[in-house]
C-alpha cells in the first residue's frame, strides 16, 4: 500500500494512503465527507480508459490514512495535497474535488497557485462561504452546524445514517439512482473515518474561501444537482460560478449531493468534455 508522509504526531508519522494508476495527464480526485478515495470508483475507470493517469487519496483521518488528533482545517488539508503533488512530482494536473474535497482544491489554488495545475473540477462545491455572517447574509445559521456536531458526539453512527439519507436524497432515489447496497456501502466507508476527524471536519466546512477565489487563474468546471440537500445549490454552486470568471456551471436537474455515484454518467460526460475528451463523453 503506497503512502506519503505529511507530518508527525508525537513519534508517529502522519501518512496519507493513495492509489496511482495509469499514465498520461494526471487527474487527482479528492473525496467528500465522511468517505475516502474508494467512492471515486465510477470515475476512475472511465478516466483510465480515456488515457489519464488517475490518483485518489484518503484525506487525513479518513480511510486507510493516519488518524491524528489535529490538522482538520483547510490550510492543513491544502498543505497535505501539496506534499502529495510534490512527492509524486505531478505537473499539468487536473484537480477534481467533490463536496468537502472542493475545499482542498479551492484553498490549494488560493495558497499555492497553479504552477502544477492545468484546470479544476468542483462537484457539489463548498465555496464560497457557508456560514451566515453580517457580510455573508446568504449563508447558513451557525446553529445548524452546532446541531451536526452534537449529533456526531451523541451517536456518530446514527448521524451517518442521517447524513447518507441527505447525501442520496434516499427516500426519493432508492431503487432508482442508488441501491440499498450502495447506500450501505457508503455508510460503511463513512464509519471507517475517525471520530475526531468526523467531528472536527464540521468546523472546516465554515471556512471562508472568498479570499481564495480571485487567485484562481485556471479554468474551473462546477457541477451540482439542484436538489442538493447537503450543500444547497443556491448557496454554493449557483452563487460561486459568477465569482469565478473563467468557470462554467453544469446544473443536474433533480440530482442530489452524491452525484459521483447517483449521476455518474452525467458527471463523467461533463468532466470529459471539460478536460478535452468530447468523443469519449459522447460514447
Amino acid at each position: 500500500m503506497p503512502f506519503v508522509t505529511v507530518g508527525a504526531e508525537n513519534l508517529a508519522p502522519i501518512d496519507l494512503y493513495y492509489e496511482d494508476h495509469g499514465s498520461g495527464q494526471p487527474v487527482v480526485l479528492i473525496h467528500g465527507f465522511p468517505f475516502n478515495g474508494a467512492t471515486w470508483e465510477k470515475q476512475v475507470g472511465p478516466l483510465l480508459a480515456a488515457g489519464y493517469r488517475t490518483i485518489t487519496y484518503d484525506r487525513r483521518g479518513y480511510g486507510s490514512s493516519a488518524q491524528p488528533a489535529t490538522g482538520y482545517d483547510y490550510d492543513t488539508f491544502a498543505a497535505d495535497l501539496d506534499v502529495l503533488l510534490t512527492e509524486l512530482n505531478l505537473n499539468n494536473v487536473i484537480l477534481v474535488g467533490h463536496s468537502m474535497g472542493t475545499g482542498e482544491v479551492t484553498r490549494y489554488l488560493g495558497a499555492y497557485g497553479s504552477d502544477r495545475v492545468d484546470r479544476a473540477v468542483l462537484l457539489a462545491p463548498l465555496a464560497p462561504y457557508l456560514l451566515k455572517t453580517a457580510d455573508n447574509p446568504e449563508g447558513v445559521e451557525q446553529s445548524l452546524f452546532d446541531g451536526f456536531k452534537k449529533a456526531i458526539v451523541d451517536d456518530r453512527f446514527a448521524y451517518l445514517t442521517t447524513f447518507c439519507d441527505a447525501f442520496f436524497n434516499y427516500q426519493q432515489n432508492k431503487g432508482k439512482l442508488v441501491s440499498e447496497e450502495a447506500y450501505q456501502g457508503h455508510w460503511q466507508i463513512g464509519a471507517r473515518a475517525s471520530a475526531i476527524a468526523t467531528l472536527n471536519s464540521v468546523d472546516a466546512w465554515l471556512t471562508d474561501f472568498r479570499g481564495d477565489l480571485p487567485r484562481i487563474d485556471v479554468p474551473v468546471l462546477i457541477v451540482q444537482g439542484d436538489q442538493d440537500n447537503v450543500l444547497p445549490y443556491a448557496k454554493t454552486g449557483q452563487r460561486l460560478q459568477p465569482m469565478l470568471p473563467n468557470s462554467e456551471l453544469v446544473t443536474l436537474k433533480g440530482a442530489p449531493h452524491g452525484i459521483p455515484w447517483t449521476n455518474a454518467s452525467e458527471v463523467n460526460r461533463a468532466i470529459m468534455e471539460f478536460i478535452g475528451q468530447p468523443a469519449m463523453a459522447r460514447a
